[in-house]
């Protein structure tokens, strides 16, 4: 009940805003300040904490320290990096694998240790020189990695063991495969003992490659990248299983390789048997498979779950502490992301959670009270709160204010966590919350103080407009300069994502406002943001409505958004931009060249142009192939629609850009030469998809420079 009254409360307001007074003497910002990349950008975040748990003891790390923190918040400092050596500074990591010995492990790029701060001693240590893409176990400590690209295990005492002889940059071992797709993030997976390890292997010798170059050396280099676009061969990825007390491999006999995915890989409790989703090509039919870790033999198909779009396997089963013979299993096969609990021959126990919200993270268990504990978006669909899920009775308790954006890390036992949160005016707060009692009590660890204070801050907006179906509520934000008068007029610029896996609008700090809008304000800009239909957190229908068509549905749910900034007397129309990167790229040139009228000025970053020339595993799940979607390729493709621009158009892409290849925006400019249409092009030498470091301060001034040229 409490839940539903929040949500009809939030909903039920049009436009939520955040604003501060001013001053005369309020700074204003620069992007040294505000971008990622600047000089100051680090003191312009709100304060953090850095946080881990010893079992159910909440341990901090600092620069130069560790320690706990007590139930007060109160520090106690358990050992210092000069307690360590020589070989130790500030780049570190640290862990504590093992909840009742005083153990820390920490690494950096030389060696990893175990330190005993009770005996002030490191009690085992291991090289980690050379090692690539490494992945620790602590129950075992073996160590996988991959060297000159070959697949290495590393055992406690040190001994090495060379798992492959036939590593190339054509043959892959250890990595993630599916170019990081289906929630792959990674390449190798220990068994719960930490006595095998299951591995990926990744054949794309019949790949054909991009031809990247490097131009810093005196004469160009030839840098090749594998890259699988849309409907052509794709790369064969198989799972070898080894075996550190014999020494052996096998590798899972899951069939013929060609265009498949293999996804989500999972162990069983005793370590005897993996589980994996398979996945065809076409990504409509989805299976889950177990097999034999000692033989690599298939022993069962589990699940499948079948679409007359896709199914898009993110999660891998876990099996319930308390219970070793069930699973859960998410799927979104009933219109939204939920838990299922399934026992280990593949009958379904029971659905758990239901209803129109999204589980977002299933972030661990409370072996105690048998709960599972879950972020979800039940209260609204921009928050993101934490609940415990009784497995017996499906019951949800809500475990924080029920407010905001939390982000929760559970203690080893998943009766304490801690919670950092964010509200559209709380930049950051950090709760310890115990979950032994009926009612959960919370302690305050961190409030943290606004880092912009003193300076001229814009204002926040929050609402919610009607989709093109003229049912669906979409959620947008507005920021407005500091010192904005209802009576004038402003330029406005449309940011705009628009893509699967990702949202722009959220119940966060400042409304999840990117720091570059602030600088537009500054500079008398509206903009506006809005998360359309094909966006995240929302639901399979919501999602899936841009199948096979991408860009249609999300050029028809921002023109909405257009019309709404119509009927506010502030915003100039004649005086409207649009800009976005990537996906937004993509849309940002799909509206200026479908909606030539509308938009004066765009800028374009990292924009795709014609699926064609994407990736299979993104590209093919939303467009299907060139071949059995020639009408959707040739409708959603800028290529033809070159001679259609009008206003000012800026495209910026890194000039080794590796996820929307160069190929994008050089076929685009010879479309708009042979049409006679004049955008403008700007280049980062040696930058990828997005510019890192300051270089991304000099993109957003370049970004901000074009409007202030050809829009205000």
């Amino acid at each position: 009940m409490m839940m539903r009254k929040i949500k009809k409360l939030f909903i039920g307001l049009t436009v939520l805003t955040l604003s501060l007074p001013m001053s005369a003497q309020d700074k204003l910002f620069t992007l040294e300040d505000l971008n990622f990349g600047g000089t100051n950008y680090r003191n312009m975040q709100p304060q953090n904490m850095w946080l881990t748990w010893w079992g159910d003891q909440l341990m901090y790390q600092d620069a130069e320290e560790g320690g706990l923190v007590d139930a007060k918040g109160n520090r106690k400092t358990l050992f210092t990096l000069s307690n360590l050596g020589t070989n130790w500074h500030s780049a570190f990591s640290a862990r504590y694998p093992y909840a009742q010995q005083p153990l820390v492990y920490l690494s950096n790029k030389k060696e990893r240790i175990l330190y005993d701060w009770q005996a002030k001693k490191v009690v085992w240590k291991q090289s980690c020189q050379g090692e690539q893409f490494s992945d620790w176990n602590p129950v075992s400590r073996a160590v996988a990695y991959v060297k000159g690209d070959q697949l290495y295990v590393r055992d406690a005492e040190g001994q090495e063991h060379q798992l492959s002889t036939d590593g190339s940059r054509e043959i892959v071992y250890g990595q993630s495969v599916h170019r990081n797709e289906f929630g792959i993030r990674k390449g190798t997976f220990w068994s719960p003992d930490g006595q095998r390890l299951a591995f990926y292997r990744m054949d794309q010798s019949m790949v054909t490659d991009y031809p990247q170059v490097d131009i810093f050396p005196r004469e160009a280099t030839y840098e090749p990248d594998k890259y699988p676009m849309a409907g052509e061969t794709s790369h064969k990825v198989t799972v070898g299983v080894y075996d550190l007390k014999t020494g052996q491999t096998c590798y899972l006999q899951a069939g013929d390789p060609t265009d498949r995915y293999f996804t989500n890989i999972a162990w069983a409790p005793d370590g005897n048997t993996v589980y994996m989703f398979e996945l065809n090509r076409d990504q409509n039919d989805c299976r889950l498979v177990s097999y034999n870790a000692t033989t690599g033999e298939k022993t069962a198909e589990l699940y499948r779950e079948t679409s007359d779009k896709y199914v898009e396997p993110q999660h891998p089963i876990e099996f319930l502490p308390w219970d070793s013979d069930k699973f859960i299993l998410q799927s979104q096969r009933d219109g939204y992301n939920h838990l299922y609990i399934y026992n280990k021959v593949g009958k379904l126990v029971k659905q758990l959670t239901q209803g129109k919200f999204v589980v977002q993270q299933v972030l661990g268990f409370n072996k105690k009270q048998k709960s599972i504990i879950i972020t979800s978006n039940e209260a609204s669909p921009i928050q993101h709160n934490t609940y415990a899920v009784d497995t017996k009775t499906g019951k949800r308790t809500l475990l924080d204010n029920g407010r905001g954006s939390h982000q929760a890390v559970l203690s080893e036992s998943g009766q304490r966590f801690y919670d950092k949160y964010t509200e559209p005016d709380v930049p950051r707060n950090i709760d310890v919350v115990d979950i032994t009692r009926r009612t959960p009590t919370t302690t305050h660890l961190l409030q943290a103080p606004d880092p912009w204070k003193g300076y001229a801050q814009p204002t926040f907006e929050c609402g919610t407009i009607k989709a093109a179906d003229g049912v669906t509520d979409l959620y947008y934000r507005m920021v407005k300069p500091h010192d904005f008068d209802p009576a004038k007029k402003y330029p406005t610029v449309v940011y705009v994502y628009g893509g699967p896996h990702a949202h722009n609008v959220e119940a966060a700090w400042h409304w999840y406002s990117r720091s570059w809008e602030t600088y537009m304000a500054q500079k008398g800009y509206i903009v506006f943001i809005m998360d359309n239909r094909g966006s995240e957190n929302r639901g399979r229908d919501f999602e899936q409505a841009t199948f096979r068509q991408l860009g249609q549905i999300e050029m028809q749910d921002q023109m909405k958004g257009v019309d709404y900034l119509r009927t506010l007397p502030y915003v100039d129309m004649q005086r409207l931009g649009v800009h976005g990167w990537s996906f937004g790229g993509f849309m940002t040139i799909s509206l200026m060249l479908n909606y030539p009228d509308v938009f004066k000025v765009g800028v374009a970053g990292g924009p795709v142009i014609d699926w064609k020339w994407y990736e299979i595993m993104y590209g093919e799940r939303y467009m299907d192939t060139p071949q059995s979607n020639p009408e959707g390729y040739a409708k959603t493709s800028l290529i033809n629609k070159a001679k259609n621009l009008k206003g000012k158009l800026q495209i910026i892409t890194g000039y080794n850009d590796n996820t929307v290849v160069p190929q994008h925006c050089l076929s685009f400019l010879d479309a708009c030469v042979k049409a006679g249409t004049q955008p403008d092009f700007f280049a980062y030498p040696g930058e990828e998809h997005n510019m890192r470091g300051h270089a991304s301060v000099h993109l957003h001034e370049r970004i901000t420079q074009y409007f202030e040229d050809y829009l205000k």
